[in-house]
């Protein structure tokens, strides 16, 4: 996933009193993580461990990397596309304190586990020019006042919509509440085009995206998974709007498919035609846009801000961060390469080749940028208004429990006061000082 970006700061100073009692590792330099940062040494080829590129451009900016350092090669090991499964195999690699991984790409909210658990470098702030960053994007680098990773890309979940069949029905304005979205339904329903149309999508499928759009769902009602005290706070009206919200909606106006897609097959779904509106990162902007005849959208869709209850609603934080594994070889020409893949020009090509949101904040205001991604200063503005995922050391049980709880809820398997309850249960120990 393209996946999620800020930290703030309620729910980080949660994260801030979770206990690391249970973490190994010393405060020796070398290969140990989670240390002071101090010189990153040693130079020769690196490894780039990524999720599956799915714009096939990646492997160009690694290219032009390599025609430069001959004696630097960068060699790009993919690991599987659903964010779950990167995450295991990179904490597998760490935990063997194997150097076959140099260069991480990281989900923005792995940060704190990685960190905490010293499986990552230090990286030395003053070598490293962030001030040209979105703020928000500094902070999900960041764990204990120390910075571990860089922001890569960044990500806000938007409303993509099919503006030719809402121009069609008479919708001069994409919705900004779930109740307009669902009356623009019931209208395009009604045209020759809209028979068979599905309405709308969000991920409901028991994986990493399932956690965000319980984020979604429930901080647009006003509550939250955990609250300003770093305890869960799902034993409240707000959180149970919410997830009622999901359930119904996935019972109602989702594609009867709906739990068995993931990113990919919501965005083929959205790409075929077959749905009037979609929650959705930015990367699929490029891809539904495309002119090879892979979209039969292309031309016929817009964005917007995600609706809510009331008004817009709250995107989830998401996007990527460059890390140097702990047990890595060669930390120095992995740390120019984070500063070659981060830097304004590489995020600029980045930006034109895959649509997939920067994390320098200019790009966004760039009128040439604006021009061909009219969708930027809608993404600028979810990213400074997104909420995160829980910050968490023990972030794969939180997330797990998350996944299982909201799962039977939207798929009728528990009634959704049940499964608050039980998912409150859980998440305590897991989020305990």
């Amino acid at each position: 996933m393209r996946r999620i970006p800020l930290i703030g700061g309620t729910v980080l100073s949660a994260a801030l009193v979770l206990s690391l009692a249970a973490c190994g590792g010393d405060e020796k330099g070398g290969t140990e993580g989670g240390t002071s940062a101090g010189a990153l040494r040693g130079r020769g080829p690196i490894t780039f461990v990524t999720g599956k590129d799915r714009s096939g451009y990646l492997q160009k900016q690694i290219d032009n990397w390599n025609t430069e350092h001959p004696k630097e090669q960068v060699r790009i090991i993919e690991l599987p596309d659903e964010p779950n499964d990167q995450r295991q195999q990179m904490i597998q690699n760490a935990t063997t304190r194997s150097d076959a991984y140099s260069v991480l790409n990281l989900d923005v909210v792995w940060t704190a586990e990685f960190a905490a658990n010293r499986w990552l470098a230090e990286l030395p702030k003053d070598q490293i020019d962030l001030s040209k960053m979105l703020p928000a994007t500094i902070t999900t680098g960041q764990y204990r006042n120390r910075l571990f990773a860089v922001p890569s890309t960044s990500d806000a979940g938007m409303l993509y919509y099919r503006k030719d069949l809402l121009d069609k029905a008479g919708i001069s304005t994409p919705p900004k509440t779930y109740a307009e979205m669902w009356d623009a339904c019931d209208k395009v329903a009604k045209l020759p085009e809209g028979k068979g149309l599905d309405c709308w999508f969000t991920e409901v499928n028991k994986t990493e995206s399932l956690t965000i759009s319980a984020v979604e769902a429930i901080e647009s009602h006003g509550g939250s998974i955990v609250g300003p005290d770093g305890r869960p706070a799902l034993n409240t009206p707000q959180a149970k709007a919410g997830l009622e919200f999901l359930a119904k909606a996935k019972a109602e106006r989702m594609p009867k498919e709906a739990v068995t897609l993931d990113t990919e097959g919501g965005r083929r779904h959205f790409q075929s035609g077959k749905l009037l509106f979609q929650r959705q990162w930015p990367y699929q902007y490029a891809l539904a846009n495309s002119g090879d005849g892979s979209s039969k959208v292309a031309g016929r869709f817009a964005v917007a801000p995600l609706p809510g209850p009331t008004g817009p609603g709250v995107a989830n934080l998401g996007g990527h961060n460059l890390a140097i594994s702990a047990f890595a070889k060669n930390k120095a020409t992995s740390l120019d390469f984070i500063r070659y893949l981060t830097g304004e020009q590489s995020q600029r090509a980045n930006l034109l080749a895959t649509s997939q949101a920067p994390t320098v904040a200019a790009l966004y205001d760039d009128p040439e940028m604006v021009k061909r991604f009219p969708y930027l200063p809608v993404l600028k503005a979810a990213i400074g208004n997104a909420r995160p995922r829980p910050v968490a050391v023990k972030y794969g049980d939180v997330t797990a429990a998350i996944q299982g709880s909201v799962y039977d809820a939207v798929t009728g398997k528990t009634p959704v006061d049940r499964a608050l309850s039980d998912l409150q249960a859980k998440l305590t120990p897991l989020t305990a000082q």
